[in-house]
């Protein structure tokens, strides 16, 4: 006999022996003995009550830190970029030119100067797009120096404050 059915078996000769006084059958409830029953309407308005509390003071913070969180992936995709720029002048001595684009990492160059040592596969498994889906502006040379990466932020046009400012190689270490 199993430890569950000797405690059952001792709470059936106790509760017989008692049920008659009454107090103890009173305070008994169907969840003490052992039935089915449900939550109460309080209990769950209640639970409702304070999910609410929660949502409202979490949402908030969750739903601000979209803009940040878009803003850093595109960083990071800018300094990975950055990083096969750097493996195909190592390769070719020199970075693609504004005519060739980004696109040059993923394809070898048909046009400008053509690569004589473009590593086979490419540099970039595919060209990325900027968080906000839109390629990344590739100049080179650059007024800045040997190229420049740029995402147009959040607005995609030039310029812009905040959240809606360009991203560019220059400048990933602001904000």
């Amino acid at each position: 006999m199993s430890g569950r059915e000797q405690v059952e078996g001792m709470w059936t000769i106790w509760s017989r022996k008692h049920w008659h006084r009454g107090s103890l059958a009173s305070r008994l409830t169907p969840r003490a003995l052992g039935g089915a029953a449900g939550f109460t309407f309080i209990e769950i308005m209640v639970v409702v009550a304070i999910l609410a509390i929660l949502a409202a003071l979490v949402i908030p913070r969750i739903m601000g830190r979209t803009d940040d969180a878009k803003r850093t992936a595109a960083k990071i995709q800018i300094r990975n970029i950055e990083g096969a720029l750097q493996l195909y002048k190592l390769d070719n001595g020199v970075y693609p030119s504004t005519e060739q684009g980004l696109k040059a990492l993923v394809e070898k160059p048909s046009v400008g100067v053509i690569p004589k040592k473009w590593k086979l596969g490419g540099y970039l498994p595919k060209l990325p797009e900027d968080s906000w889906q839109n390629p990344y502006k590739y100049l080179s040379p650059s007024p800045k120096g040997d190229y420049e990466i740029i995402s147009l932020g959040t607005d995609g046009e030039v310029g812009g404050e905040g959240i809606n400012a360009d991203i560019t190689n220059w400048n990933l270490d602001k904000d």
